[in-house]
C-alpha cells in the first residue's frame, strides 16, 4: 500500500505503508542513532512527535522486549528509508512491522530520509501527515498541520501510582535486579550494561532510598540506580512535593519527558518547594529544564533539537569531553541565568548551547543529556554515582 509524508511547507513524500493503518498528524522529528531503534520507540519523550530514523536499515534485529524502556510505544509515528520485515536476532520477540500494528503506530517506508533530514535542518522541527490518502489539493491540510501542537504530553506518559524498584540482594554475584527493573544477565556479565561493574558490585547506593518524579522516565533511569543499590520509588508527575519530602527518599531524581517544558506550570510550581528543600537532586533533560523555569531561568525551543546517540558534551569542571545520547526540541537559555541560583557545568561541543547546571550552594545538579541511555553510550554513568556520593554526604 503507498503511503504519503506530507509537511507544513507542502512538500510531500510518497513509499510504502508500515505499522497500523491510520493517519496520523504529528511534529516530525529526527534521530541519528545507528541502533536501538527499539529504545527510541519505547521513550516517553517522543510523545506527539514522529521520529525519523536516518539510518537507512531499521528493523534488523527485530524487537525484544526486555530491551524496552518503557511499557509501550509512544511516538505517533515512524518514518525510515528500509524496514527489515525478517529479523536475525535470536533474542527477538516479533518483528518490527507486527510491534508497530500492536501499538497501532502508523508509519512509511522507502523514502529519502536524508532528503528528508535536510529539509528539517534547514527549515526547523515542522509537524507533517502521514496517510495513505492521496490529497490533490492541500488548502484544507495544510492549516490542520500549522495548527498541531504536542500539549500537555507529561500527563499522558507518567506513571498512574507510585511502584517501587529494588536491587536484589545477590545483584553483587550475578548481576540480577528484581521488581519491575528489568536486567539482562548475560548482557551484564559481558559489561554492555555497564562500563565499570566494580562500582556496581560495590552497591554504592545501598541502603539509600530515591524518590523518581516520573514525567515520562525511561525505565534505565530507576534500572541504573537498583544496580547501584538504591531503592527507588517512582512518583507520578503532578505528585506534590509535600509527598516527596515526607517519603524519607534520601534524595530526588526528576526524569526525562515530552513536550515544551513551559506547559508544566503546576509542576513547575513543585519543584520551587524541592528547590527551597536541602534534599540532594538529579535531573535529566526535562527534569533539568524543569528545574531551571522553576529557579528563574528560561527555555527556548531548538531549531531541529538534539536526538541521537553521538552528542559530544564537555564538562566544564575537568575539560573532558563524553559522547552522549540525547533526545531534546528545547534548551536552557544561559545568557541571562543568574550566577547566584546556577552555574552551566555542561556545554554542547557541537553548538555550544547549556547541557548542565550546577545550583549554587545547593546539592543540586542538573543535565541535558542521558547518562542512563541504553543501549548507550554510557560515558557519563558516573553522574549516578556522583548523586549517590551526594546523598551519602547528607546522611
Amino acid at each position: 500500500m503507498r503511503a504519503y509524508l506530507i509537511l507544513e511547507d507542502g512538500n510531500i513524500f510518497e513509499g510504502t505503508h508500515i505499522g497500523a493503518d491510520r493517519e496520523v498528524i504529528s511534529e516530525i522529528v529526527f534521530n541519528t542513532s545507528m541502533a536501538g531503534y527499539l529504545e527510541v520507540l519505547t521513550d516517553p519523550s517522543y510523545a506527539g512527535q514522529a521520529v525519523c530514523m536516518t539510518y537507512p536499515l531499521i528493523g534488523n534485529y527485530g524487537i525484544c522486549r526486555e530491551d524496552m524502556e518503557s511499557r509501550r510505544a509512544w511516538p505517533d509515528g515512524f518514518i525510515v528509508r528500509e524496514l527489515s520485515r525478517i529479523p536475525s536476532n535470536f533474542r527477538a520477540d516479533l518483528t518490527i512491522q507486527e510491534f508497530l500494528e500492536e501499538n497501532n503506530m502508523p508509519g512509511i517506508a522507502g523514502i529519502d530520509t536524508r532528503a528528508l533530514t535536510r529539509i528539517l535542518r534547514e527549515k526547523g522541527t515542522m509537524n507533517g501527515m502521514i496517510t495513505t490518502r492521496q490529497y490533490g489539493d492541500l488548502t484544507e491540510i495544510l492549516p490542520r498541520l500549522h495548527a498541531y501542537t504536542t500539549g500537555k504530553v507529561v500527563e499522558k506518559v507518567s506513571c498512574a501510582a507510585p511502584y517501587t524498584v529494588r536491587a536484589s540482594q545477590d545483584l553483587a554475584d550475578n548481576g540480577a535486579i528484581s521488581g519491575s527493573a528489568r536486567f539482562d544477565r548475560d548482557s551484564y556479565a559481558r559489561g554492555e550494561r555497564e562500563k565499570r561493574p566494580s562500582l556496581v558490585k560495590e552497591l554504592n547506593g545501598k541502603g539509600l532510598k530515591v524518590a523518581l518524579m516520573d514525567f515520562g522516565a525511561k525505565d534505565n533511569i530507576a534500572r541504573s540506580l537498583a544496580a547501584r543499590g538504591c531503592e527507588v520509588t517512582v512518583y507520578p508527575a503532578l505528585t506534590s512535593a509535600e509527598q516527596i519530602l515526607s517519603s524519607g527518599a534520601d534524595g530526588i531524581m526528576l526524569s526525562n519527558g515530552p513536550g515544551d517544558p513551559k506547559e508544566c506550570v503546576s509542576i513547575i510550581q513543585e519543584l520551587k518547594k524541592l528547590y527551597a528543600s536541602d534534599m540532594p537532586i538529579f535531573a535529566i533533560c526535562l527534569g533539568h529544564q524543569l528545574m531551571a523555569l522553576a529557579t528563574g531561568a528560561d527555555t527556548y525551543k531548538m531549531k531541529y533539537g538534539h536526538r541521537g546517540g553521538n552528542h559530544p558534551v564537555k564538562d566544564l569542571a575537568t575539560g573532558r569531553v563524553y559522547i552522549s545520547s540525547q533526545n531534546h526540541g528545547y534548551v536552557v537559555d544561559t545568557e541571562h541565568l543568574d550566577p547566584a541560583v546556577a552555574a552551566p557545568a555542561f556545554v554542547n561541543v557541537n553548538d555550544g548551547t547549556n547541557e548542565g547546571l550546577a545550583y549554587t550552594g545547593k546539592n543540586i545538579f542538573t543535565v541535558q543529556f542521558h547518562p542512563e541511555a541504553c543501549c548507550g553510550p554510557q560515558d557519563s554513568g558516573y553522574l549516578f554515582d556522583r548523586f549517590i556520593s551526594m546523598m551519602r554526604k547528607k546522611e
